[in-house]
């Protein structure tokens, strides 16, 4: 079957699907009066986002490297404002000004005991043009080099000590074979928490630089075939990315808790390096193919064989003069402008936003990171836009945001967020999708509250596989689990026949809004393998090779993304379920208890506990308030009860350490990046063993709770 034909007939037969399922739909839909009108519109709103279309946005998004605040990520936003204006958006492209480095010479050697030359790079990522038809977007001259985003300038030689991934765990491993960082270049993979991470640790223990490759046990070789053959990292291929502090803040170094607006006096920015989030060591991204020779070449205590990566000798810790490394690098830092693209559909409140955002920003090309989802955000636009000519309007005003410079620190996000933070008061959601399409596999992450809604969503769209999105997903994660011969699902809400939704912890643009403003958020993606992260690989070429020739994931995409929109934005009733929610930290608390029990902690979890099953019991009359008949019923003073309980648990004095993060439920762990520390002031107290500390975050906790289940109370009139 020709392609065009085949693209036919999966478009014919998802239209199909959806029509028998919006016919079948149950007249009762959580957070409607009546769904018969909203199945019209969804039914109106599916057969429109295209397949087509989605691969031209990005085959344009991707023709170019387009690193933040480059000519070329300019062309990009301007892409986007047109395509938002054609759709009937109300379109303003928003600079901001922010702190960004730009490598202007990075130079890595590596010397043997005897000052034999091992190595010299990095090398530039190239793959053999002839074979497997090779790529033709990696000699592009605009490609900066491999670097990492937030590293300081620096001229060091030092000895090098292996660090396997560099988690707190393996430097505090590496403190038991008595092996010390201090005054050391760290050689660590990629992989475990997040890169920045990697550098916070080792700075605090002394150490000089930080390179950090990526080992084919990982995402190379071991995985499968290697691109342009296969999905996988070739040898030459680099992870680029910010080593930004992110645990302690997001966004412009020197702006926390403001926006870098281009009128910004520098009066207001932070210049002092002790109060910014960012490393005062160097760090740079190794391919492995230039790693190898370190490695290779270290000699002291075998590592621990946990560590062995995939390279084919035997990994030893080093910390020895067996190799030194010298690093040169030299940053240009300033201030560069950066750009937002930001679409509104006014709706009858004009208060009450649902957002709806993708970062646009890439390393190099970033056809899977990012644009995978700036191609299918793009399509939902181009839904709702044929819905405004129907003569729809939301009842909750929309906001599209396409952001910049996320990858260097979440920046655009951060700062349109902190510049909106009063208007952000009231929104009722952020809907992030980050890397849109990377191969077949539906997932989502989101606080409690939104995770039923987010599987109903799923439900109503179908998937290029058959049958639904949900069915897919759930079918997925069942022959995952089988594989791993593990549990189907790992989470603490109720009923494990369901799927499994992740939970949210930062690297993405939901952070500001959830983690600093309580704005509710989910993020959703379609993954798959996908070896090439952050490489010049991750290019148009990988894209329709690997990831979704046809693009009909990132039609998937677009309607899932845009029910998401839809159903929030016209919803009578806000769709939260603070039941689940108040079952999920019910269960936090009870393995933080388990864990200061083990641990000998004097501390005292009654209060936190009390309020806890208060606010499960006032979320579960909650829900039963949100499911009775509303017809007819003045919905507002319910829907703003229901907004506020999440920003009640906010604590204004925010995290020890990293204030900036104000959520008492959900935050990126100081030790993790990426990784979400549930209850984190409880559980990163416990984590230090400090009995003071946790005992002042469950006071805080207990409070949070107690705020909200009062809210909560208030609305079901108890």
């Amino acid at each position: 079957m020709n392609r065009s034909l085949s693209n036919l007939v999966l478009v014919s037969s998802a239209v199909a699907l959806f029509s028998t399922v919006a016919l079948a739909q149950t007249p009762r839909v959580f957070g409607y009066a009546d769904f018969s009108q909203q199945a019209k519109w969804d039914a109106a709103f599916m057969p429109v986002p295209d397949a087509k279309l989605a691969g031209e946005h990005l085959k344009t998004l991707t023709a170019e490297p387009h690193w933040a605040s480059s000519p070329e990520d300019h062309k990009t936003a301007l892409y986007v404002a047109e395509k938002f204006k054609a759709a009937g958006l109300q379109t303003e492209i928003v600079p901001f000004r922010v702190l960004l480095n730009k490598p202007v010479k990075i130079e890595i050697e590596a010397f043997d005991a005897q000052g034999k030359k091992l190595m010299s790079g990095p090398t530039p990522e190239h793959v053999d043009s002839k074979e497997y038809g090779g790529d033709s977007f990696q000699d592009d001259p605009r490609i900066l080099p491999a670097f990492n985003g937030s590293s300081a300038s620096g001229d060091v030689t030092a000895e090098v000590v292996y660090a396997n991934y560099g988690t707190l765990e393996d430097f505090k491993k590496l403190d038991t074979l008595n092996i010390s960082v201090k005054d050391k270049i760290v050689l660590v993979r990629y992989g475990a928490n997040f890169r920045g991470v990697k550098v916070y640790i080792a700075q605090q223990r002394g150490a000089k630089g930080v390179l950090i490759y990526s080992d084919p046990a990982d995402d190379g070789y071991t995985r499968g075939d290697v691109y342009p053959r296969g999905p996988f990292r070739p040898s030459s291929a680099v992870q680029r990315g910010s080593v930004q502090f992110l645990p302690l803040y997001p966004g412009d170094p020197e702006t926390p808790g403001i926006a870098s607006t281009p009128d910004l006096p520098d009066s207001q920015r932070i210049t002092d390096p002790a109060k910014m989030n960012q490393p005062s060591i160097p760090s740079n991204p190794l391919s492995y193919q230039d790693a190898a020779p370190i490695l290779q070449h270290l000699d002291g205590p075998l590592s621990p064989r946990e560590w062995q990566g995939a390279l084919p000798f035997t990994y030893h810790l080093g910390g020895t003069a067996s190799v030194k490394v010298h690093m040169h690098l030299e940053q240009d830092y300033k201030l560069r402008t950066i750009w937002d693209v930001i679409g509104k559909i006014p709706g009858d409140d004009p208060n009450a936003w649902v957002v709806a955002g993708n970062h646009r920003d890439a390393w190099v090309y970033g056809a899977v990171d990012p644009n995978s989802g700036t191609a299918a955000m793009l399509e939902t636009v181009h839904g709702l836009g044929v819905l405004l000519k129907q003569g729809w309007k939301p009842k909750r005003t929309i906001v599209f945001g396409s952001w910049d410079a996320e990858e260097e620190g979440l920046m655009g996000s951060t700062e349109w967020a902190e510049m909106h933070a009063a208007e952000l008061s009231h929104a009722v959601a952020y809907f992030n999708t980050d890397v849109g399409v990377a191969g077949p596999n539906f997932d989502a992450s989101a606080v409690p509250s939104l995770k039923e809604f987010v599987r109903e969503v799923t439900r109503e769209v179908p998937s290029p596989k058959g049958g639904t999105v949900y069915d897919q997903w759930l079918k997925d994660q069942h022959e995952g689990a089988v594989r791993r011969k593990a549990p189907a699902h790992n989470r603490h809400e109720a009923g494990s026949d369901d799927v499994q939704i992740g939970t949210l912890g930062s690297g993405s643009d939901y952070t500001p809004f959830i983690q600093h403003l309580g704005v509710p958020s989910t993020d959703i993606g379609s993954e798959g393998p996908y070896g090439v992260y952050h490489s010049t690989f991750d290019d148009y070429n990988w894209f329709i090779r690997n990831a979704d020739p046809t693009f009909v994931y990132e039609q998937q995409q677009a309607r899932v993304f845009g029910l998401e929109v839809l159903h929030m934005a016209d919803a009578d009733v806000l769709p939260y379920d603070y039941k689940l929610y108040g079952s999920e930290i019910g269960s936090y608390l009870t393995e933080a208890r388990t864990r200061a029990t083990e641990a000998k902690m004097q501390v005292d979890f009654s209060a936190a506990a009390t309020a806890a099953k208060r606010f499960a019991a006032a979320g579960e009359r909650a829900y039963r308030l949100q499911s009775a008949p509303t017809q007819g019923v003045d919905a507002a003073p319910l829907n703003a009860a229901l907004r506020n309980a999440e920003s009640a648990l906010l604590n204004d004095a925010g995290l020890p350490k990293r204030p900036w993060f104000k959520h008492t439920i959900y935050a990126p762990g100081e030790f993790t990046g990426y990784a979400a520390v549930v209850i984190p002031g409880v559980n990163e107290g416990i984590d230090e063993a400090d009995n003071a500390r946790t005992q002042a975050q469950l006071d805080a906790l207990a409070a949070a709770l107690n705020r909200s289940a009062a809210i909560l109370e208030g609305a079901a009139g108890l």
